[in-house]
């Protein structure tokens, strides 16, 4: 199911119904083998992960479902697919379906958004952390778990599994190897089923046909086991094309060596050619439903072929109690796809673009845009991408965002300007150093005579505000960039308190306070009503930080309580725009003499400060600059030092910064002629070390670990080494468990 935002639809009525589809366990279809026996060893074993693998067809979901019925622990399911192959999504998925069981509090489901690098260092261990809190044993279910493809996901998975407590257990069933099988095999932690226990024995086979009111003889019963191999859906087709076509079931299956080809095909060749047209021009959808299907196939009357495939038990898995949406079994449509390619090959876009068209309409742009994926209609998706780019992005899930992007590919972004500019701010809001720059390039070659989509005024405006943002040639460029958008945006804008924002910080690099501080004031009292969250969160650290600097301690505390709040309220922790609010947080209460209260925003701030790069230099240097000051404060100069390296290391790149040069030598000078501080410390990790801890909480080999980060196994080795030595650790475990006290993992 493919979320609004974030991997769960939360904006909409249906959204909320396909929400509960996914998380609502199938119904037991009566008359399937019985697989009592597999169960209740998989639960005597008591290991804490139950793998099924098999192929499709073998009656997993089946077991899973039987399973259920013969649980009385609380389970949580979910039914996954591809669109839930993004590593942010997958989480919050798993963590609905926790809340909704009482497994984990609702408070850790708004945890787990943010940027695709957070995920692993903030979401996974955050979650895992609850699961081993959680007040009851339980039983966490995960069907096809084969549609979770990316690294990125099982390493989040990974961890995840991590804190399945002693007596609970996570069930995973998937068509390919699970890949946390082998590290739990190797420990004993595993109980695992396979495609030889799921098979049907000649007993089996007569149940299935006795469930078609077939009845087989038991000669014929261990010939179609046989002829089958006691594939259950070759089993279950047999016994249907012996309903229907009055034979015995044993001549049906032949001498193909493709027994499932040939007998879906013999299945779908006995429907009438009604019934055969529906099953497949509605393939084309994941999840179906009447008012659905009808759009897709431009006439009325699916409800009626619903209900009639139904009946017939013809592969239509219902996903919700009122019976109004359904699923097709996954072998079943993978067939139905492939002859709707092969004998209307040019008929798969136009179903694809009803489909798109249809959940438009229904306010469910998102789930649009995941069938326009699947077409060429590239123009038509870069719009929509880029309509619906920034409010995904405000609403804390910038990690569907870029997956949006990826997969829509560069050249249909570098197409459409405006979606290139999206592009490039996605990547600099993540601290895509290269690709930010890049972006930036072919925005500023670019030209776009309409109105941009995203609602600013012009696509000079919203490129000026880029501009000004990367600050690439200094306040005074980044001053007329900025004043070239405050011209072209009108009041009403939604990007006017963007580009008065942006206006605030030139002016302030400047030296010009009073109008940074107007503009700033003006940002946050948007008449739009900041709909550009962080924006809100960037003004108010802003104005705060001013009002630190002459010793206006309430009033920046009044000032900055309001950007935490959207901070928190949009798990925005991790974006480079709001870092600068979590280090305002720890010079307050820092003032305030709340030491721990310091600390924790400092290691959130020091955490997430990867993101602050010279792509964005006023953020970043402004940020690291507020940091050494707090680390200073806490008698931590070696920190503080080392905060002021980094800030050098973008000045190499950025050097013109008006006023922050100023403040950064004003501070280094300060340092120096301090008495060194007579508590022993080291220096803080790095952007580099920060970015490789949370895969120490896999177990990934350090050579997979450089793979994962693009680096040499022995720069992953170096980085390791150090991060032990500042840690004060000597093994991954330790290193582990030492982050997690001092905040750099988990929430």
């Amino acid at each position: 199911m493919r979320p609004e935002h974030s991997g769960v639809h939360r904006g909409n009525a249906l959204g909320a119904v396909l929400l509960d589809a996914k998380l609502a366990v199938p119904v037991h279809r009566a008359g399937t083998v019985s697989r009592g026996a597999l169960v209740g060893s998989a639960r005597a074993r008591g290991r804490r992960v139950v793998g099924i693998t098999a192929p499709a067809g073998y009656g997993k979901t089946t077991l899973l479902t039987e399973w259920l019925r013969l649980e009385d622990r609380p389970v949580a399911w979910v039914s996954l697919d591809r669109f839930d192959d993004d590593p942010a999504r997958l989480l919050t998925v798993l963590t609905s379906a926790c809340v909704r069981h009482g497994l984990v509090d609702p408070a850790v489901e708004d945890e787990m958004g943010g940027t695709r690098a957070s995920v692993l260092a903030r979401s996974a261990p955050r979650l895992a952390s609850a699961l081993r809190s959680s007040p009851l044993p339980f039983v966490l279910m995960l069907d096809d778990l084969h549609e979770i493809r990316s690294s990125a996901c099982h390493d989040a998975l990974g961890v995840v599994i991590a804190g399945v407590p002693p007596g609970s257990q996570l069930v995973a069933a998937s068509r390919d190897e699970q890949p946390h099988i082998p590290r739990l095999r190797a420990l004993g932690d595993t109980f695992e089923i396979g495609p030889r226990h799921l098979a049907l024995d000649a007993a089996g086979t007569r149940t299935v046909f006795a469930a078609s009111d077939v009845d087989l003889s038991p000669e014929a019963a261990i010939a179609v086991t046989a002829r089958t191999e006691g594939w259950p859906v070759g089993v279950y087709l047999a016994s249907l094309i012996a309903r229907d076509g009055g034979g015995d079931g044993v001549a049906i299956t032949g001498d193909d060596r493709y027994v499932a080809d040939y007998l879906q095909r013999e299945a779908f060749g006995r429907l009438t050619a009604d019934a055969q047209q529906f099953l497949l021009h509605t393939a084309v959808l994941e999840h179906l439903s009447a008012p659905l299907c009808d759009a897709v196939l431009d006439e009325p009357g699916a409800d009626e072929q619903l209900r009639r495939l139904e009946a017939t038990n013809v592969f239509l898995v219902p996903l919700d109690r009122r019976r109004e949406w359904f699923r097709y079994h996954a072998l079943f449509r993978e067939f139905l796809l492939s002859e709707l390619q092969r004998c209307e090959p040019d008929g798969v876009r136009k179903l694809q673009l009803r489909a798109a068209d249809w959940y438009e309409a229904h306010d469910s742009p998102a789930l649009a845009v995941e069938h326009l994926l699947s077409t060429d209609e590239r123009d038509r998706t870069a719009i929509l991408v880029a309509t619906l780019a920034n409010p995904t992005y405000q609403s804390g899930q910038i990690a569907t965002v870029q997956r949006w992007i990826d997969e829509l590919g560069a050249p249909a972004a570098e197409a459409y300007p405006p979606l290139a500019l999206m592009a490039g701010y996605v990547a600099a809001f993540t601290g895509q150093t290269q690709q930010a720059q890049r972006w930036a390039a072919v925005v500023d070659a670019a030209s776009f005579p309409h109105v941009p989509p995203d609602g600013s005024a012009s696509f000079d405006s919203a490129r000026a505000m880029l501009r000004a943002l990367m600050c690439a040639h200094g306040p005074q460029q980044m001053e007329q960039d900025a004043e070239l958008a405050l011209r072209l945006e009108p009041e009403w804008s939604v990007w006017r308190d963007n580009a008065q924002a942006m206006a605030g910080e030139a002016a302030l690099l400047a030296g010009d306070v009073e109008r940074a501080r107007s503009l700033f004031a003006s940002a946050i009292e948007s008449p739009t009503g900041n709909v550009n969250a962080d924006t809100l969160v960037f003004a108010a650290a802003e104005l705060a930080l001013l009002e630190m600097d002459h010793g206006r301690w309430t009033e920046a505390a009044t000032l900055l309580a309001p950007g935490l709040g959207v901070l928190e309220t949009h798990r925005m922790q991790d974006y480079a725009t709001c870092v600068l609010a979590l280090a305002a947080a720890a010079r307050l209460a820092l003032h305030l003499g709340d030491a721990e209260e310091a600390q924790r925003q400092l290691t959130r701030a020091m955490r997430a400060r990867p993101v602050c790069t010279y792509v964005i230099p006023f953020i970043a240097v402004r940020t690291r600059l507020e940091l050494a000051r707090v680390c200073w404060g806490l008698g931590d100069q070696p920190a503080a030092q080392h905060l002021l390296h980094e800030i050098d290391d973008v000045l190499l790149r950025r050097p013109e910064l008006g006023t922050l040069v100023e403040e950064v030598g004003a501070l280094r000078a300060a340092l120096s002629s301090a008495a060194p501080s007579r508590a022993p410390g080291v220096s803080p990790l790095t952007p580099a070390e920060l970015r490789l801890l949370p895969y120490l909480q896999t177990h990934l080999t350090i050579r997979e670990i450089g793979d994962r980060l693009f680096v040499s196994r022995n720069t992953a080795s170096s980085e390791i080494g150090s991060i032990y030595r500042k840690l004060g650790v000597s093994s991954r475990s330790e290193a582990v468990r030492r982050a997690t006290a001092i905040g750099l993992l988990g929430a």
